[in-house]
């Protein structure tokens, strides 16, 4: 029988189970999809998160890192205030985040799992639900089969299927949407070295600089007034003059891809049994840009719980969701007073003290 079962082979799933793996536990992961896989995401990995990978994997930094595109820290264009392509609020990092395409990231690290010792990956395995004991979660129902173990880990997203089957879920808002695709730039373009945010009025678009001469960008806006249509996406595109100078002459390589709701909550992280991990304990606006790194974080804090507990004492599952929830607020915070921003751009334009603030505060979180 494992020590853990590991349902979602993504950032957290995979990461959390190359940790255990190296500690000597025996994990089985369960992911439904075939890898690789696209997902909407921004794509850039904030120094926090590189450093978990670097740590997790010292010589070949989990590989799609080492291939991954350096950026300096990122750069706030407000929309009216950006008559010109460089006015722009710059905060550099004190060391590089990695642009890099998600489904390169992700099947690396599911790779360095499925390869480390003791780790047994399922993939195209679809996991219906927990199964329960006296009030306790003791394994998972996977494919018409069942799976037994001392501790689950709910690592399948922002829509998990164990969340709302332990009654954890807390119904998400739908108001904000999220649509992403790639571009090659022109050639005669040169790369950005920066994650470039665009700020509008009731709507954010990232640039994140990716390897290959490719950038991601993502529309995060309101769901009453979602562009689906290319004409209407890069119409708010070139309201910003430094985003329709890079996408001159750009070619788009992927299509629109869409995610909603981009926050959402359980009601608890842990129960007897089992933990919630990344989207699916909760995730909060991707406005923020620390999807990836919180949950690459929180992977690492989990991991140092998980081999220091003693069979049958759930005491340790209070301390670490404690941890857990205390990253997670920071960045909610951050997401609120970045949306109101957002909407409130007034306030914003001439680059004011408190977008100042926002951007300062984020540096210093993710660097």
């Amino acid at each position: 029988m494992a020590d853990v079962l590991i349902a979602g082979g993504g950032i957290a799933g995979s990461s959390l189970a190359v940790m255990l793996g190296r500690k000597g536990f025996a994990v089985e992961l369960f992911e439904k999809a075939q890898f690789p896989r696209e997902k909407p995401c921004g794509e850039g990995l904030m120094p926090a998160g590189v450093a978990v990978l670097k740590r997790l994997d010292p010589s070949g930094a989990v590989g799609a890192i080492a291939g991954g595109y350096p950026f300096a820290g990122v750069r706030f264009y407000f929309e009216k205030a950006a008559a010109r392509r460089e006015n722009y609020k710059a905060f550099p990092f004190r060391s590089a985040g990695v642009g890099q395409r998600r489904k390169v990231l992700d099947q690396a690290l599911l790779c360095c799992a499925s390869g480390t010792s003791g780790v047994r990956v399922h993939t195209g395995i679809p996991v219906d639900g927990p199964i329960t004991k006296n009030g306790t979660v003791v394994g998972l129902n996977a494919a018409g089969q069942q799976y037994h173990a001392p501790l689950v880990i709910a690592a399948d997203g922002a829509h998990s299927t164990i969340r709302r089957k332990l009654g954890l879920d807390i119904r998400a808002r739908m108001d904000r949407f999220a649509v992403r695709a790639h571009f090659r730039l022109d050639s005669g373009k040169a790369q950005i070295r920066w994650v470039e945010v665009f700020v509008g009025a009731g709507h954010e678009i990232y640039v994140t600089p990716l390897p290959h001469r490719e950038i991601s960008v993502a529309l995060l806006i309101k769901t009453g007034g979602v562009r689906y249509s290319a004409t209407e996406f890069l119409a708010l595109c070139r309201t910003f003059p430094a985003l329709a100078s890079r996408l001159e002459g750009a070619v788009q390589i992927t299509p629109f891809m869409g995610a909603s709701p981009l926050s959402g909550a359980s009601r608890r992280g842990v129960a007897p049994g089992v933990i919630l991990l990344g989207d699916a304990a909760g995730f909060v606006d991707p406005l923020t840009g620390t999807g990836m790194s919180e949950a690459l974080l929180t992977a690492e804090i989990l991991a140092k719980h998980i081999s220091r507990r003693r069979d049958h004492d759930w005491d340790w599952l209070g301390a670490f969701d404690k941890e857990r929830r205390a990253i997670h607020a920071k960045h909610r915070a951050l997401a609120q007073m970045g949306l109101w921003l957002s909407r409130n751009p007034a306030v914003a334009l001439p680059l004011s003290a408190a977008a100042s603030f926002l951007s300062s505060q984020r540096a210093r979180l993710i660097s």
